[in-house]
């Protein structure tokens, strides 16, 4: 039987731990997260190998690309079997929004409903619209017509029981007339149909303040890239908690932000991938979960 002064001790501790570490209680289930896009030498080479790598380096969860129709060449059945087999599950997958290549296949503006029906059967939560090529930015007006796509998109994601989202980068903080880009796919778009994934890298690059963001649109944030930032003057990519980013800070608000899932990612490695996705993890466990 648990006696009242180990039940108060209990309690006192889970308390402390609420004041140290709320983001442990924001999310319905805990996964450390990693996109595939941060060993894709690897995946490129051998994807059932990778898979089995990063699983016993201990992510549980992925975030992948799509591309062709097909995941890493593979339809979405095979790639299903590989997550299973290696004990990951796959809550949301990349895509680009092909306006700049209308040749590409499963693009949110060609071939939208196959990568949909795709992504069912897979079973993703969320499909991303993970850049803007450079031909797809434009002016704010350009912008609108992006939000519109997106806006598009989303209702058949919405079909699906799926959650469409957007990624940002830094280039939608590059002001027109005072205004960013990255406020026109949030206005512009409807908050239930475009949610977003933020990248905090990206983030920290173009100088914005992630929890000011995640006040001004609560819940509008499932997702999360936690890609550090080095102390350079170069502002590389490093790995989590290598660099400058308080990413303890930040997800004291996750809650407010809506997130779900989070994915290591590390645009360039400094050595092999695995290695780097290893440092970030062994982070990860000691400090933020």
């Amino acid at each position: 039987m648990t006696s009242r002064r180990s039940f108060l001790k209990t309690s006192a501790l889970l308390s402390a731990g609420l004041l140290v570490a709320p983001q442990l209680f924001a999310y319905d289930k805990k996964y450390i997260g990693l996109q595939l896009y941060t060993v894709r030498d690897h995946m490129a080479k051998d994807v059932a190998g990778t898979l089995a790598k990063v699983a016993q380096i201990g992510y549980n969860s992925v975030e992948a690309s799509y591309g062709d129709g097909k995941f890493y060449g593979l339809d979405g059945s095979a790639f299903g079997v590989l997550l299973k087999q290696n004990g990951l599950i796959m809550p949301s997958c990349h895509y680009i929004l092909g306006e700049a290549s209308s040749t590409a296949k499963g693009t949110i503006l060609h071939g939208w409903d196959k990568a949909v029906e795709d992504a069912s059967q897979i079973g993703l939560k969320y499909m991303i619209c993970a850049w803007l090529a450079p031909s797809e930015r434009g002016s704010l007006e350009h912008y609108k017509q992006v939000a519109e796509d997106l806006n598009k998109a989303g209702e058949t994601c919405k079909k699906a029981g799926i959650q469409l989202c957007y990624h940002n980068h830094d280039f939608e903080f590059i002001q027109e007339n005072g205004k960013y880009p990255y406020e026109i796919l949030l206005n512009d778009t409807d908050k239930n149909l475009v949610k977003m994934e933020m990248d905090l890298y990206w983030m920290t690059k173009a100088k914005q303040d992630p929890i000011a963001i995640f006040n001004k649109n609560p819940g509008r944030f499932p997702l999360l890239h936690l890609k550090d930032m080095d102390k350079t003057d170069k502002q590389m990519f490093t790995e989590v908690g290598n660099g400058v980013i308080d990413f303890k800070k930040i997800l004291s608000h996750a809650k407010t932000a809506g997130v779900k899932y989070f994915f290591v990612e590390e645009d360039v490695c400094p050595g092999d991938s695995f290695d780097s996705i290893t440092q970030s993890i062994n982070y990860i466990k000691k400090n933020l979960v």
